[in-house]
């Protein structure tokens, strides 16, 4: 998760500081964020083979066409399939992160569905509308990530308490 989420905050970083990208900046970025979430994807191996698969070739797809309309294309199949599958995936498990992969497929199918109508504002449009889509689900993955990894180190009945008669450092 929390990998997942640094893939996608670098990226979303790269779109907000990036004032006049290209159309090769807009196919690299792209093409580079949905290799790196499609193997954060395939770690977490919690979707099927397929998906990750199927958001790498996405990448490849906006490597290879670089021209806006590619790489809206390319992306927006990627993160359509991610999205669905993300959604059920949520829909299907009663773990603590279903919720999380609700919002995730939700924000990765709105960014999906929004890409086509921005392909004619060029480059800077593309790159906003994955961006915020990726700033969204990054946050979301870094708050999951952090609180499962936080909850773990806690027992399952609250914060950490010493055992009686020990002194407050055993806590910690």
């Amino acid at each position: 998760m929390l990998i997942r989420a640094a893939v996608a905050l670098v990226f979303g970083a790269v779109t907000i500081f990036w004032a006049e990208p290209s159309v090769h900046v807009l196919a690299w970025a792209v093409g580079l964020y949905l290799l790196a979430t499609a193997a954060a994807v395939w770690m977490s191996r919690a979707l099927p083979v397929a998906v990750p698969v199927i958001v790498a070739l996405g990448g490849i797809g906006a490597l290879v066409t670089q021209s806006d309309q590619g790489v809206a294309l390319s992306a927006m199949l990627a993160l359509l399939v991610l999205g669905i599958l993300e959604f059920v995936h949520g829909l299907r498990k009663r773990d603590v992160v279903a919720r999380d992969w609700l919002v995730s497929g939700i924000v990765s199918v709105g960014a999906a569905v929004l890409l086509p109508f921005f392909t004619s504002l060029g480059a800077h449009a593309l790159l906003g509308v994955a961006g915020g889509g990726a700033i969204i689900a990054g946050v979301l993955w870094i708050l999951s990530g952090l609180t499962l990894r936080h909850d773990a180190r806690t027992p399952a009945g609250g914060p950490a308490q010493a055992a009686p008669g020990a002194s407050p450092e055993a806590v910690n």
